[in-house]
């Protein structure tokens, strides 16, 4: 994992849809698993809303459960 000087700031959206997919896979490592609140530097209820928007995508088959 990089360190927090290496990886790029995440442009923070007001509404975090399931739908927008690409910014849901900035919250995710390359092996699909949802990133730490502490790599993403963003609030609890923030990290919240983003792990449910990534599971919803994932049972709607629009992100995959495990990477290939």
């Amino acid at each position: 994992m990089a360190h927090q000087s290496d990886r790029e700031e995440i442009e923070h959206k007001k509404f975090v849809d399931y739908k927008d997919v690409q910014y849901l896979r900035m919250f995710m490592t390359p092996h699909a698993k949802i990133l730490a609140k502490k790599r993403t530097n963003v609030p609890a209820a923030r990290q919240r809303e983003i792990a449910l928007a990534i599971k919803r995508a994932r049972y709607m088959a629009l992100l995959p459960y495990l990477a290939a």
